[in-house]
């Protein structure tokens, strides 16, 4: 298997390598066979005075931190998985049929810029949250009314603009059911029953419009509470997109209670050689099997220390390996994952495998990475990955915080395979919060998937009117 860039002559290369700036590739395996769909934009042979080719420039090699390559190194995430949804170190994923080629490359796209105020205003028209946006620190603000009641609106100043709407609703998450037991007061309308998908997403449509995501995917069948929840992944650059979801909370009035998703669309950055379906699921399950200590086997021998005698591999037991589980995926599907690269948010060309569990369970995606593995940063050597881990480094930024008496509690967005723990620094008229993370271990298999995540710290004392700030000095908005 070669990881090479395509030549001319390469099999492969069906259009030039500006024929990408949108392709959207399905395919649907059936039984054996399979119907491979493509939709591509309009090629663009032109090109500015004295710019310089895209197909002549050799784009740096992508870091994306914590990926795992087939040897068990790590490149720099891993497959990305769903909560809750197997590990594929305990499984082996087949495809029903033939998989797709793909594009023959394809940008990663990077949030850049900030959001303005008339960005924030357009969102806050369609969310209905009255007022005049103001800028507190980093983050816009909109709402609530003067006597504190109604909806707040927060976006996040830098790109790629998070915003949250209210506090979201509490209660049982149903999904595929026509209404979910009303245990309680539900956002927007009180107690009742939750609207129809239907009735969901047009009351979303607006919201998604100021978003600029009126082609999002939509699916409306989580149900919290009586509060129906329509979660729009955007498309990007002719792209269906994993990880990068909206979600929008519509009450049982038909009215927007709550939600959260970005504002800014990101950027087209550099453009790299992608592989097919078929070698990213080989891929895939090579990862999973990698690494330090093989399932089943024997771990391999420590680094010698001064002038210690070379370890002997353990003996095989004799025992029979437990199998792994065989797993289908239905659906393979080019398009883009959210991933950090360099600590920050991007939308990295991937393929979007759809799996399907036995049983009664949902069909739910995995994703792999199809950045040709030439063009990813190196992994590290095995001294260095054998070597002690470093102190807890400093964490990702605070983007709000809520105060129970000397408990504050600090919200963020970081990766699911680290921890996390916050830390305060008290003045009589400030408290400096930041976020220490603790990164897996590098023999760690690791979720490719970041989520919203809170920590708590306990103050010596209460808030009493100081103010909260972060690791740089910036106000910290209060949820």
């Amino acid at each position: 298997m070669s990881s090479t860039e395509p030549t001319d002559e390469s099999p492969r290369r069906r259009r030039s390598p500006l024929a990408v700036a949108s392709v959207a590739a399905a395919v649907l395996l059936a039984g054996g066979g399979g119907a491979y769909f493509a939709t591509a934009a309009s090629e663009r042979d032109g090109k500015a005075d004295g710019a310089v080719p895209a197909a002549d420039r050799t784009p740096p090699p992508l870091v994306l931190d914590g990926h795992t390559d087939a040897t068990g190194g790590a490149t720099g995430p891993g497959p990305g998985i769903a909560p809750g949804e197997p590990d594929p170190g305990g499984v082996v994923y087949r495809a029903k049929g033939e998989l797709p080629q793909g594009p023959d490359s394809a940008p990663v796209h990077r949030p850049r810029g900030t959001v303005g105020a008339d960005e924030v205003a357009r969102l806050a028209k369609a969310l209905g949250v009255p007022g005049t946006p103001r800028l507190e620190g980093s983050v816009w603000k909109t709402g609530p009314a003067k006597d504190g009641s109604g909806p707040l609106l927060q976006v996040n100043k830098q790109a790629p603009g998070g915003w949250t709407l209210g506090t979201a609703p509490t209660g049982d998450d149903c999904r595929k059911a026509d209404v979910c037991p009303s245990g309680g007061q539900a956002p927007g309308g009180g107690g009742g029953r939750a609207v129809s998908e239907k009735a969901a997403k047009e009351a979303a449509a607006p919201v998604l419009e100021a978003s600029g995501q009126r082609d999002a995917a939509l699916d409306a069948t989580q149900l919290m509470g009586a509060v129906r929840v329509v979660n729009a992944d955007p498309v990007v650059g002719g792209l269906p997109t994993y990880g990068w979801s909206t979600g929008i909370q519509v009450g049982p009035d038909g009215s927007v209670v709550g939600g959260s998703g970005r504002l800014k669309a990101p950027e087209k950055g550099d453009e790299y050689p992608v592989i097919g379906a078929a070698e990213a699921l080989k891929l895939l399950n090579a990862s999973s099997g990698g690494g330090p200590v093989g399932i089943g086997g024997c771990a391999t021998p420590a680094p010698l220390k001064n002038d210690a005698e070379p370890a002997a591999p353990c003996e095989p037991s004799g025992a029979t390996p437990a199998p792994k589980e065989t797993v289908t995926i239905s659906r393979a599907v080019f398009g883009l994952a959210a991933q950090f690269t360099g600590g920050r948010e991007a939308l990295v060309p991937s393929w979007l495998f759809t799996v399907e569990p036995k049983g009664d369970a949902r069909p739910f995606t995995i994703t792999y990475p199809a950045v040709a593995p030439s063009h990813l940063a190196p992994a590290p050597s095995p001294r260095e990955s054998d070597a002690p881990q470093p102190e807890p480094s400093g964490g990702p930024r605070v983007q709000s915080y809520g105060v129970d008496g000397q408990i504050l509690t600090v919200r963020f967005w970081g990766g699911v395979c680290s921890t996390y723990t916050a830390q305060a620094d008290e003045s009589g008229t400030e408290v400096r919060v930041k976020v220490v993370e603790t990164p897996p271990k590098p023999d760690r298999y690791c979720i490719a998937m970041a989520k919203e995540i809170t920590a708590t710290v306990t103050l010596e004392r209460p808030l009493d009117g100081r103010k909260v700030v972060d690791a740089g000095g910036e106000a910290v908005p209060r949820t």
